[in-house]
């Protein structure tokens, strides 16, 4: 079963935001529901102008060029849909539906600021449920993508 903020949940009108006790703002649901307009595919050097990027293993790039959405951070992770799952880690998560499971994890590790193997160990490569944070996972082309979206967090007050 995909995640509760994939991109079917996102048209329903009571939305993932009001499910997860967020307060998106009107612009994020849609602009996951359009993602795919929104990324590029190319060398690095070509995406150095993205919002945010993932660098693939067979040296492409995938940049998001999606208008910016006051007080929310943006977050991907693509990987090619036929890559091997490594060994180690089919056995320790499955080899199941893996690409769009850790496309999944990586985009929520980048948009807590925490490293991957902080958040394998609290959330494996499940999304986890009753955050704040969006997501849509993309098949494009030979790609696996998700997107991620999750407000900032609330500046600490000034002395």
């Amino acid at each position: 079963m995909p995640p509760p903020s994939d991109l079917a949940r996102i048209s329903s009108s009571a939305g993932p935001a009001r499910r997860f006790g967020s307060t998106a703002p009107r612009p994020v649901p849609g602009l996951l529901a359009a993602a795919e307009r929104h990324l590029r595919v190319g060398t690095p050097a070509a995406m150095a102008d993205a919002t945010t990027r993932s660098h693939l293993d067979d040296g492409r790039c995938v940049g998001w060029y999606g208008p910016p959405v006051p007080g929310w951070r943006v977050a991907i992770d693509a990987e090619r849909a036929d890559a091997p799952v490594p060994p180690a880690l089919a056995r320790r998560f499955g080899a199941s539906d893996f690409w769009a499971r850790w496309t999944r994890a990586e985009s929520g590790a980048k948009l807590a600021d925490v490293p991957i193997a902080l958040w394998w160990r609290h959330h494996g490569l499940a999304a986890p449920a009753g955050g704040a944070a969006l997501w849509r996972t993309l098949h494009l082309s030979d790609l696996v993508i998700t997107v991620g979206l999750a407000p900032m967090p609330a500046s600490p007050p000034r002395p």
